[in-house]
């Protein structure tokens, strides 16, 4: 392709992108609802994938097999933590008016601008040859297309700088607050992840099926190679180390990259989105990888030999089969992976420069020598864009010094290292109230001087910038200081060996001195709200000041820094969200935090602090006093715990009642039904017996015959009216724990035997057959007889009750075990349904065998046998399947539990 027609395709790729971005900060403008969602936020995330996933993850393939896995590996990982994570830092932002990871860690230790200014100069000069990477593969790739190389000053890569540049500035410096969303270059994000995604995909599923026949064609030729093979293996990959440091590299990069704390941070809309982007995230990790592998080895299959650049790969292999439709979408998805890395980078490193850098000198000047300046607000915006064209020319320096001695992933790792310095003072500031603004200082200061001795000088040298004996025998020829093999630690892959080392200072100084260092009060206010985010108290830092200022004072203040229309909007806003009429009288400290948090959104939040406190004469109280109003905040905070733990309580306590009142209620129910029962119960035999008395007394000349049977009838009456006033008699015993227990050597054969003679004639009336299935020999335990054959009796009864006459059949069995004996009967009646399984043991409960109809008896015969049991130190139960009738079982230990009685329960012993 023509370098005219590459050209022109790739100005309205970028121009495709600036319509989206700026359609959607005039939907935001018009509407004023920005076209978002978890998906846009997800794919804005992948702004991670840059030209080295486009590009350079194949080329690590190529020679590394999987070892580019852990790249993407670690943000997976990190994914599950980000609702705890990044959701604090969303909150944090959003009530601090964060900018910037910058302005984050800055704000978190007492709004310290040393602190600010340290994160800025590591992050520029660690993302530097990282925006060189971007600028390298863009016009590396766009020369392999058009076949045209120019060595002169100007080259592709200066063009490229500049039309980076130019779009960087029109997507996120046309506004002055840059804590304001940028809705419009988030938009365009999310459609170049969506682009570099498809492109990486086509161009995959194109070397896979149509160049080989498949994964399975691939793999097996690149098996058949033996320099090939190897990458399928571990030991081809790299080491255990390896792998670790490169996961644990990416989780921190993840969190720390200035341009991944602008999108998830900064950029965010809605907290809740975070919970969904923690698995699409991955999810587009997983696919964007797909056919990573797949590139490498179709690439060393085609290219063996031939000294393509294996970071060309995604372009070459097309080109090699004259696809140049394909050759220009890999193009279009690798310049999609790089301006939306350069976009988001640079707007995010100007702001931390302009806040941290640029406007503390500025705001010294400004409050010194022309305090009556109307606005600063143009040169504000100015030095944002003269940054970003800074820190591109710096990486086209970095590229044009470094040249080739540097693979993307090397360039790439280098910059992941340097950002994740960030990592402990972050992390730290968000979960532990010691961590100091001198420990973080030391921390950060000690990770990067290691990180520049061991990566960053090492990449000079190799580049010829520095001399080659500094890393070949260490400076001054002491080889103990070697970048590479520092104290003597050699064998270490150079990132992990990097990482190790600066990891282990900044880790050690940031928590040892914050130890020995003593908090500002400013400090323990920050802490106290990062660490307590999820449960502050509403005031903010408010409550921590006093003094005075006026609220026309104020407003002018913040018109010079932000524009005088945007100020008084935001006044208004205010007073009318307050009630407070903006007038000339003394401002609260409420309106004072306003104002800050105003500023702080256009010029970061140290330099924010100072110049309002160049206005309003106030300072922070003593920190004997921020501890007072931090504890009585904390004592609010235990004291709405405790009303809650109340309030639990109260409801628990309310469902218990609630559900002992219910089991009144059924008692009372119960107790009716009972007493009504027995009474019919009692009526009938009584009834009976003064029927057949009257009968004998009005009429002495009935025959003999006749009178033996009535007096029959009376004797049976009055032993059934005995039975159940001993039944009742029985129950309050048991239920009182008044009855005595005679636990004699029994032998229970003969026990059930004579139960079963004693209910033998009821088993005959109703034609119900009885089987005993009981041991030949005796079965021996110590235990009340009466009251074992009181049991037994009590469940034939209740079994021939429900069995039909003639065709009823109960059997009866005991089971001898070496812990205890179990009896079962079991009968062919209708069963027991499944809600009255639980109940049946229950007083006064009564299951009939239809809906209709209700056995004879008071309902007690099965509690009696339930506390039977249970004062043995056994248990009972009942099982029911559909159709089979019920099964009625008791066991009783050899020994009871604990050597008294009482100790059973209700159900088999699962």
């Amino acid at each position: 392709m023509s370098t005219g027609a590459l050209a022109l395709v790739s100005l309205l790729y970028l121009l495709v992108l600036f319509a989206i971005a700026y359609g959607g900060d005039r939907r935001v403008g018009l509407t004023g609802r920005p076209l978002s969602g978890p998906w846009i936020y997800s794919l804005s995330l992948a702004v991670y994938c840059t030209s080295w996933t486009f590009f350079g993850s194949v080329g690590l393939a190529s020679s590394r097999g999987l070892m580019f896995l852990p790249i993407y590996l670690g943000p997976t990982l990190m994914a599950a933590l980000w609702p705890m994570v990044v959701g604090k830092m969303i909150r944090i932002g959003r009530a601090e008016r964060i900018t910037s990871i910058a302005d984050f860690i800055s704000s978190r230790y007492g709004k310290s601008h040393s602190v600010g200014a340290l994160v800025t100069g590591i992050a520029i000069i660690g993302i530097v040859p990282y925006i060189s990477l971007q600028l390298k593969a863009v016009s590396d790739t766009f020369e392999l297309l058009t076949h045209e190389t120019t060595a002169n000053l100007f080259d592709t890569a200066f063009y490229v700088t500049v039309i980076l540049a130019a779009f960087s500035i029109l997507f996120g410096a046309r506004h002055i607050d840059a804590s304001e969303h940028h809705r419009g270059m988030v938009s365009a994000i999310a459609f170049e992840s969506v682009v570099k995604l498809a492109a990486f995909l086509l161009v995959g599923g194109l070397v896979t099926y149509s160049f080989h026949d498949g994964f399975g064609d691939l793999f097996a030729q690149a098996a058949a190679r033996p320099d090939i093979a190897q990458l399928f293996t571990f030991a081809g990959s790299g080491d255990y180390g390896t792998w670790i440091s490169l996961t644990l590299l990416s989780m921190m990069a993840i969190i720390c990259l200035p341009r991944q704390f602008q999108v998830a941070v900064v950029e965010n809309v809605d907290e809740a989105h975070v919970r969904r982007a923690a698995w699409l995230f991955p999810l587009y990790l997983i696919l964007i990888n797909l056919f990573v592998l797949p590139i490498a080895l179709a690439g060393r299959l085609a290219f063996a030999d031939q000294g393509v650049d294996p970071d060309t790969f995604v372009l070459a292999l097309p080109l090699a089969k004259d696809s140049a439709v394909f050759a220009t979408i890999a193009f279009l998805g690798g310049l999609s992976a790089a301006t939306g890395m350069v976009i988001v980078e640079t707007i995010a490193l100007a702001t931390m420069f302009s806040n941290y850098i640029a406007m503390p000198l500025l705001v010294r000047g400004y409050l010194a020598f022309a305090p009556g300046r109307d606005s600063l607000s143009g040169v504000v915006l100015a030095i944002r864009r003269l940054a970003i064209v800074g820190f591109l020319l710096l990486g086209y320096l970095y590229a044009r010094l470094t040249g080739e001695n540097f693979t993307l992933v090397g360039i790439g790792l280098m910059s992941f290292t340097a950002v994740a310095q960030f990592a402990p003072v972050l992390l730290g500031g968000l979960f532990w109230r010691g961590g100091s603004k001198a420990g973080a200082l030391a921390g950060l200061a000690a990770g990067f001087l290691l990180w520049a001795y061991t990566l960053f000088l090492p990449s000079l040298a190799r580049s010829g910038v520095l001399p080659s004996s500094f890393t070949e025998w260490g400076p001054f020829g002491m080889a103990l200081l070697k970048p590479g093999a520092l104290f003597g630690l050699a064998g270490m892959e150079a990132v992990p060996h990097a990482l190790m080392w600066s990891m282990i200072a900044n880790i050690g100084c940031y928590v040892l001195v914050s130890l020995i260092s003593e908090q500002s009060a400013i400090e323990r206010i920050q802490a106290s709200q990062f660490v307590d985010s999820f449960n502050a108290v509403p005031g903010g830092t408010s409550q921590f000041w006093r003094g005075n200022a006026t609220i026309s004072d104020l407003q002018a203040l913040a018109a010079r820094f932000v524009g005088a229309e945007h100020a008084e909007a935001a006044f208004r806003g205010f007073s009318q969200t307050r009630r407070i009429s903006p007038n000339p009288d003394e401002a609260n400290p409420e309106l004072v935090e306003f104002t800050e948090r105003l500023l702080a959104g256009a010029i970061g939040t140290a330099t924010a602090r100072v110049v309002v406190a160049s206005v309003a004469k106030g300072e922070i109280v003593s920190l004997h006093e921020v501890m007072d109003i931090l504890d009585e905040n904390s004592q609010v905070i235990a004291y709405s715990h405790k009303l809650e733990q109340k309030s639990k309580e109260l409801e628990t306590t309310t469902a218990e009642l609630r559900a002992a009142y219910e089991k009144l209620s059924d008692l009372s129910r119960l107790k009716d039904e009972f007493i009504a029962t027995v009474t019919h119960e009692l009526r009938t035999p009584l009834t009976s017996i003064r029927s057949f008395s009257e009968i004998l007394f009005d009429n002495p000349q009935v025959d003999l015959s006749q009178r033996q049977e009535f007096l029959g009838i009376v004797i049976k009456e009055s032993e059934r009216l005995t039975r159940l006033i001993n039944q009742v008699l029985d129950l309050a015993k048991l239920e009182a724990d008044t009855d005595t227990w005679d636990l004699v050597d029994s032998d229970l054969v003969q026990v059930m035997e004579d139960a079963a003679s004693s209910v033998g004639q009821l088993f005959k009336d109703k034609g119900v057959a009885l089987d005993l299935d009981l041991p030949a020999q005796p079965v021996h335990l110590e235990t009340d007889r009466d009251r074992f054959s009181q049991v037994v009796i009590n469940l034939l009864s209740n079994a021939v009750k429900f069995c039909d006459p003639q065709t009823g059949r109960v059997q009866v069995s005991l089971r001898d075990q070496a812990d205890g004996i179990t009896v079962s009967v079991r009968d062919n009646g209708p069963g027991i349904p499944d809600w009255a399984c639980e109940k049946v043991f229950d007083k006064f409960q009564q299951v009939g065998d239809t809906m209709t109809s209700k056995p004879a008896g008071t309902g007690l015969g099965l509690t009696i046998s339930r506390n039977i049991v249970s004062h043995l130190g056994g248990r009972i139960w009942v099982e029911s399947p559909p159709g089979q009738g019920a099964m009625f079982a008791f066991f009783l230990p050899r020994i009871p539990s604990d050597g008294n009685l009482g100790a059973g329960s209700i159900g088999p012993d699962h």
